[in-house]
């Protein structure tokens, strides 16, 4: 990100007291006290190939007896840390995030992510568009076999770091107000799947019924399944 980018960024980000700036690590989103980043180092004892395929999103994801990669696309991609468990497990992601600085705190990541041995072959799968999905899914130029909707909610973990992330995301990005819109998006893009991550006890997105749910300790999938020809 060019400086004069930066500073048109913080001028807006000044008004609800945050700040983007670089340090030694990365680009971080700060108020003075607390701090977050995207750095996917932290997230690889997750992406051994012993533990993936316990991942929930995984298993909400691949369809059975239709060889890898599929092809997935994470509408609501945020900080991307889904969508790098899905690219580890094989599948071609494209990730998509609308609002500006977490789509700035996400390219950040995934360009340092590039120069790690252990990432590179795994972000080389990613696909990050800094855009609208509800519009992008309705103009695919190919059918995905997946899309992933996990649309912003209240704080759904008790984890420190959980915490911390929302209390300063939720100050620039406001929970989803257009959940039917951008499911209707998903289904017109004609995947063969679209999964919903909820809160445990949250209900469907946009009130509609999945074919089945995956449920986990505090979190869970909804899955719908469609039939294409």
């Amino acid at each position: 990100m060019d400086n004069t980018n930066l500073t048109t960024q913080n001028e807006k980000l000044r008004e609800v007291g945050l700040e983007l700036k670089y340090t030694e690590d990365g680009l971080t989103l700060t108020d003075g006290k607390l701090s977050i980043m995207v750095d996917f180092k932290d997230m690889l004892p997750r992406l051994k190939q012993s533990n993936l395929q316990n991942e929930m999103q995984v298993k909400a994801a691949r369809i059975k007896g239709q060889p890898m990669p599929q092809k997935i696309i994470d509408a609501t991609a945020g900080f991307g840390e889904d969508s790098l468990i899905l690219a580890a497990a094989g599948f071609e992601v494209d990730l998509y995030e609308f609002d500006d600085i977490i789509a700035l705190l996400l390219e950040d990541g995934l360009n340092r992510a590039k120069n790690i041995p252990e990432l590179a072959p795994i972000v080389a799968r990613m696909h990050f568009h800094h855009a609208d999905s509800i519009q992008a899914m309705q103009n695919l130029d190919y059918l995905p076999d997946s899309i992933l909707l996990d649309p912003m909610f209240p704080s759904r973990s008790k984890s420190a770091m959980i915490k911390k992330k929302f209390q300063l995301l939720q100050k620039i990005e406001s929970p989803c107000s257009v959940e039917e819109e951008l499911l209707n998006a998903a289904i017109a893009a004609n995947p063969k799947r679209i999964i919903i991550k909820r809160p445990l006890k949250g209900p469907f997105l946009a009130d509609k019924k999945p074919s089945y749910s995956l449920e986990g300790k505090a979190i869970r999938y909804d899955c719908f399944v469609f039939s294409r020809s």
